[in-house]
C-alpha cells in the first residue's frame, strides 16, 4: 500500500486508500461461493483471514464498515470522499 501511494505521489496522481472493513463472521455469512467454508475445511490454503493473516491499513483516508452501512450508504461515502478531495466532479 505504501509503495502504491508513493508511486502515485511521484507521478502527481491523487491516491485514496479505502478500507472496506468487514468483520470475518459477516464476510463468512455473505460468502456466496462457500470459499470461507472450504478454507476452514482445509481445502483452500493461504486464505486471507483464515490461515493467512490480514493486515489492516494503518492510515486509510476512508473507512467503511460494511456491517454497519448499507451498500448504498457505502457507495455514497466513497463518492462524497472523492468529491471532497476534488477527484470527482459533482453533477
Amino acid at each position: 500500500r505504501d509503495e502504491v501511494r508513493a508511486l502515485h505521489e511521484e507521478a502527481g496522481l491523487p491516491f485514496l486508500e479505502v478500507f472496506v472493513d468487514c468483520p470475518l463472521d459477516v464476510a463468512e455469512d455473505r460468502d456466496p461461493k462457500g470459499l470461507y467454508k472450504k478454507a476452514r475445511a482445509g481445502e483452500i490454503k493461504g486464505f486471507t483471514g483464515i490461515d493467512d493473516p490480514y493486515e489492516e491499513p494503518q492510515s486509510p483516508e476512508l473507512v467503511i464498515n460494511t456491517a454497519e452501512r448499507s451498500l448504498e450508504e457505502s457507495v455514497q461515502d466513497v463518492l462524497d470522499c472523492l468529491e471532497e478531495r476534488g477527484m470527482l466532479k459533482a453533477d
